[in-house]
């Protein structure tokens, strides 16, 4: 199985090549080439996401040094100094000081902004929890609970960006108003299926999702309305404003999760589902069934983002909760296999690594080193249960985040 195993890594890799940020946003200019400064303007860069550093890197080459300003966010992972800009760094998955510090240096910058400047929003993966701007009246830490509460309960990723824009001064077209009188050029690279811009980082150069009231109500019928911050309930509770319009911007999309299961594609792989999203479990089963249906030897992928409901005090993250599920659920093929689930930024969960690449013996090596699988599923343990059978996937950081993508490679028939 061992062929398979590094086929399937070989895949995963070529896919994170694929949604390399640098190579998207320079071909995005091609086409959506930088809009001319006013006289005496600057342009004033702002990057933000996973993939900050190597989208600004790319956009540097381009600005003549003396008429730009740059800020940069990213998470500790994807760190690097750049010449010509300001480089910080911010918690990730859950908001910290070092992004509230971050927010308030985004907020300054755009202050400045004239009608002769230019302003460029380079967005990526991670800029909702890297940029929390609470909104008045709501502390940092209680705005890192409300994320922690619907991490935990299993929010996919627009219902959990509805709620992170009610409660944010940058987020829901915020990013627009602060930059107003200059014009917005915002060049986006999606983690989110389906792409929509609403979402990703959730959406600091784009109408809101949705409004107060809905959110809230999505928060009263699943059930976490009380163990919000009091804060929280309060601001969420209040009557809604009429929305001011958003001045205008130019929004590009320059990268996605389909692009890269298109790039595996030309590698013979089969596109079975690029909206594998809801939870982890059902998820599970849509693969199993993909290969019990399928005959001969077969690349199969997937690209989604699925979500994890944590009932135990195990460590683990979506994509090795799947690798693990994958691995139990598995019947005998009749076959060797291998099973990849990571997240394309590098990062699953609070752990090191990316996912999880399972076969036919991972159960038995669990087994061997005296755990049972199964408990440490219950105890959303996927982590150790991985890390004992010797298959978590670990890249580290790989500058780029266009959500999860799940490879299941099906060999001959065994004699």
């Amino acid at each position: 199985m061992t062929g398979l195993r590094e086929q399937a890594r070989d895949l995963f890799s070529l896919a994170c090549r694929a949604a390399d940020p640098g190579s998207a946003l320079r071909a995005a200019l091609v086409e959506n080439p930088l809009p001319p400064l006013g006289l005496g303007g600057h342009y004033l860069v702002v990057s933000v996401g996973k993939a900050a550093v190597p989208m600004a890197e790319a956009l540097l080459a381009k600005l003549p040094p003396d008429r730009q300003q740059t800020l940069i966010v990213t998470n500790a992972e994807n760190l690097r100094e750049l010449p010509n800009a300001r480089v910080m760094v911010a918690g990730h998955p859950v908001p910290d000081a070092g992004g509230a510090a971050a927010a308030l240096a985004v907020e300054a910058m755009l202050a400045t902004a004239t009608v002769q400047d230019r302003v460029i929003a380079l967005i990526s993966g991670g800029g909702s929890a890297l940029l929390p701007a609470p909104v008045a009246g709501i502390t940092l830490a209680e705005k890192a609970q409300v994320s922690q509460i619907l991490l935990s309960q299993g929010f996919e990723i627009t219902e959990m960006n509805l709620v992170r824009q009610q409660l944010s001064r940058l987020k829901g077209g915020g990013f627009l108003r602060a930059a107003a009188p200059a014009p917005v050029s915002a060049y986006i690279l999606s983690d989110v299926i389906g792409d929509d811009l609403r979402v990703i980082a959730s959406g600091p150069t784009v109408a809101p999702i949705g409004t107060l009231a809905q959110a809230r109500a999505l928060l009263q019928g699943r059930g976490v309305w009380e163990d919000l911050p009091a804060t929280v309930r309060a601001h969420l509770a209040v009557e809604e404003k009429v929305a001011i319009p958003l001045p205008s911007v130019r929004n590009v999309l320059i990268g996605s999760n389909r692009k890269s299961l298109a790039a595996m594609a030309t590698q013979g792989g089969r596109i079975v589902d690029d909206h594998l999203v809801g939870d982890v479990a059902q998820a599970a089963e849509v693969i199993i069934a993909a290969a019990q249906a399928t005959r001969g030897p077969a690349v199969l992928t997937f690209g989604g983002e699925t979500t994890v409901t944590l009932r135990g005090r195990g460590l683990g993250g979506r994509n090795q909760e799947l690798a693990l599920r994958v691995a139990m659920g598995m019947p005998d093929l009749g076959r060797d296999w291998a099973f990849l689930s990571g997240g394309t930024d590098g990062r699953d969960g609070p752990t090191e690594a990316a996912g999880g690449i399972v076969d036919a013996g991972s159960v038995a090596r669990i087994s061997a080193a005296g755990e049972d699988a199964g408990a440490l599923l219950l105890n959303n343990d996927s982590n150790r249960a991985l890390g004992l059978a010797g298959d978590l996937l670990v890249t580290g950081g790989t500058g780029t985040n266009v959500a999860d993508i799940q490879i299941l490679i099906l060999g001959d028939a065994r004699q």
